[in-house]
């Protein structure tokens, strides 16, 4: 049960001595001397802080004396562009007691303390069901991530094989996809081996009760590694496939040309030879002009009736 909120850093020391507290710090972009003064409190290791502090870090599990270390990302798909955002968190976890470090204001804090009420007969775990909550926040969004770009892949290849696809929007809408997938697998791809090792029974985060929920975790972290690789490989498929049909229309359209540039030629030819200052069949008379028009037809025709049965036009 909650016994105390908002105290001050300085009484971490009274709490931490009482072996059935759990403790909670949540720190949102937080200072050097805000990370020094809970530090000092619970022994942190300086290369640990110094991690906390600084952003772009890649999502681990660092294991030191008195505590270990978790960062993760918390993923936002903007459904309407494809991009994906990111917020780092990072995590100190003592024998009772969770620091989380917020690198900015985006990592909803919120949607963490609602699993814990909704789960608050596992409080008695402790520290491990803090950490329960947070990395379950942190892997769902992961998923659902995932699911709402096949959404996305999915309408892409849809589009693609329509006659009134946009070549440039398409080419865009591809980029995004892959470069936010790019970014997905960045911050899904560690979370398997840092679940995976809090999994560990030599850590003793994780107990007897706590592990069902722990390994359905893990579930999702795989789940959705294996989508992302997939759905990578599917938007470099639809991209390629984007660049194929171009090329076929081109063909397409060059046979037209030709085909159309080869038909004009004969009545060019025609009037160019008959156009000689010489004595030709029907020179001087109106029969000639006649002669030469129904070659050009007759010649015309023939080619078009050749290059649709080719089907060229």
């Amino acid at each position: 049960m909650l016994e105390a909120e908002g105290f001050p850093i300085a009484d971490v020391s009274d709490h931490i001595e009482d072996p059935t507290a759990t403790i909670w710090f949540d720190l949102c972009q937080p200072t050097a001397e805000d990370l020094a003064a809970i530090s000092e409190e619970l022994g942190l290791h300086p290369l640990a802080v110094e991690d906390a502090i600084h952003e772009h870090q890649r999502p681990k599990l660092d294991r030191y004396d008195s505590h270990l270390f978790v960062t993760a990302y918390a993923v936002r798909l903007n459904t309407e562009t494809g991009v994906l955002d990111t917020s780092e968190v990072a995590a100190f976890i003592t024998r009772n007691a969770l620091v989380t470090v917020r690198k900015d204001d985006d990592f909803d804090i919120d949607q963490v303390i609602a699993r814990w009420d909704n789960s608050a007969d596992l409080a008695k775990d402790g520290v491990g069901f803090l950490l329960y909550g947070l990395l379950d926040y942190v892997v769902d969004g992961h998923f659902d991530a995932v699911q709402s770009l096949d959404d996305q892949i999915e309408t892409l290849q849809d589009e693609l094989f329509s006659d009134q696809t946009n070549d440039k929007d398409m080419q865009r809408r591809t980029f995004e996809l892959r470069k936010s997938l790019v970014r997905l697998r960045r911050a899904v791809l560690p979370m398997r081996e840092v679940v995976n090792s809090v999994l560990r029974r030599d850590l003793h985060i994780v107990d007897d009760a706590l592990s069902p929920y722990y390994q359905d975790i893990y579930d999702h972290v795989l789940r959705a590694t294996e989508w992302t690789e997939s759905l990578r490989d599917l938007v470099s498929t639809i991209r390629e496939t984007h660049l194929t049909m171009q090329g076929n229309r081109l063909n397409v359209i060059m046979k037209q040309v030709t085909s159309w540039a080869a038909i004009i030629a004969v009545p060019t030819a025609v009037t160019g030879f008959y156009g000689q200052n010489v004595p030709y069949p029907g020179f001087g008379h109106a029969i000639g002009f006649w002669e030469s028009t129904v070659i050009m037809i007759v010649l015309s025709a023939g080619l078009f009736v050749l290059f649709r049965k080719k089907d060229w036009i």
